[in-house]
């Protein structure tokens, strides 16, 4: 058909445009329901926020549930793109894809601060399909950190009697970069804080015999 070739470009022009409106809405209703709590935040004061009209929110959202939950869904969205992606590139070393992963893990939250903090503050307003949904993304998207350090236990390269205890102490690591941003930024850039949180987790798990192999990682310069 020899329309094909034209629709194409123009179909993926729009799905480009969508996706960057529905980020700037999302972005826009971060902020605002961070600063201001979602109870607060009218349809109008996000139009206003975002600078759009109310009536191009209701073109993506059907309410203001829908927006909060939307926030929260691109925070998890985000772990489960970038977090295997980072895990895949540290190749086939247990420990290096578990620093990898929460060097992930960190990156997401700082690129989405403030819906970390929301999904904290406002997740209770959510309905409860809203709430299962978050509960079930959290757990799916944890699963590559929790496999990373059954890895290394099973390698001998890790010690702990409970990985999973592991994994999500991790993870609130790294949502702690979000929710103490205020203090941690004072002292330290992103980088630094994945490096010294990761020096002390491994500290505590990594077996004696392998802490050479991980000096770089135990003790970062």
């Amino acid at each position: 058909m020899p329309h094909t070739s034209i629709e194409r470009p123009q179909d993926a022009a729009r799905q480009m445009l969508a996706e960057h409106r529905s980020r700037q809405l999302l972005d826009a209703a971060a902020r605002l329901m961070e600063r201001e709590g979602s109870e607060a935040v009218s349809m109008q004061a996000l139009a206003a926020e975002a600078g759009v009209s109310v009536g191009l929110i209701y073109r993506y959202f059907g309410s203001k549930d829908d927006v909060l939950l939307a926030v929260i869904v691109q925070v998890l969205e985000a772990f489960a793109t970038q977090v295997p992606r980072a895990i895949e590139a540290a190749g086939e070393d247990p420990v290096r894809r578990l620093s990898a992963a929460f060097a992930a893990y960190c990156t997401v939250i700082d690129e989405h601060r403030h819906a970390a903090v929301l999904t904290y503050r406002e997740s209770k307003s959510l309905d409860p399909a809203g709430r299962d949904r978050i509960k079930r993304l959290e757990v799916e998207t944890s699963q590559p950190l929790r496999d990373a350090v059954r890895s290394g236990v099973e390698s001998g390269l890790l010690r702990t009697a409970d990985p999973d205890l592991v994994a999500y102490n991790l993870l609130l690591l790294a949502h702690a970069w979000a929710l103490k941003h205020w203090y941690f930024e004072k002292t330290m850039t992103l980088e630094a804080y994945i490096s010294a949180q990761l020096a002390l987790a491994l500290s505590a798990i990594v077996a004696p015999t392998s802490r050479r192999r991980y000096a770089d990682l135990l003790s970062p310069s």
